[in-house]
């Protein structure tokens, strides 16, 4: 890790294997190191999530027969990993984006 690399503030979920495959935990790894470098990532790897709130996205990664997202938020100061989930339905669930907005508050609100 770079000085200049953002640190990750896990605030829930992890990514290991099992659930994950061993080649599904590595995209993780890579696209998360590349998130603390500073890259923007867009399509198909992260899309923005404006309904969580400013700043928010999921990373999507495919696996063997599940899909995972890892929301996140990209703060000044670090890179905020908010849950960890598997994805079912093409929407994502109320209640995720629900404690996912929280945390976001209490992340903003313990940064001030």
């Amino acid at each position: 890790m770079s000085p200049n690399d953002k640190p990750l503030v896990w605030i829930a979920g992890e990514v290991k294997s099992p659930p994950f495959t061993p080649e599904a935990r590595l995209q993780a790894g890579f696209l998360l190191r590349r998130l603390q470098r500073g890259e923007n990532l867009g399509m198909p790897h992260s899309r923005p999530m404006p309904s969580i709130g400013r700043g928010c996205h999921e990373l999507r990664i495919v696996d063997q027969g599940t899909t995972w997202r890892i929301m996140y938020l990209v703060h000044s100061d670090a890179v905020v990993l908010l849950e960890v989930f598997s994805k079912k339905t093409r929407a994502t669930p109320k209640h995720v984006i629900e404690v996912c907005q929280q945390r976001v508050r209490s992340y903003r609100d313990a940064y001030r």
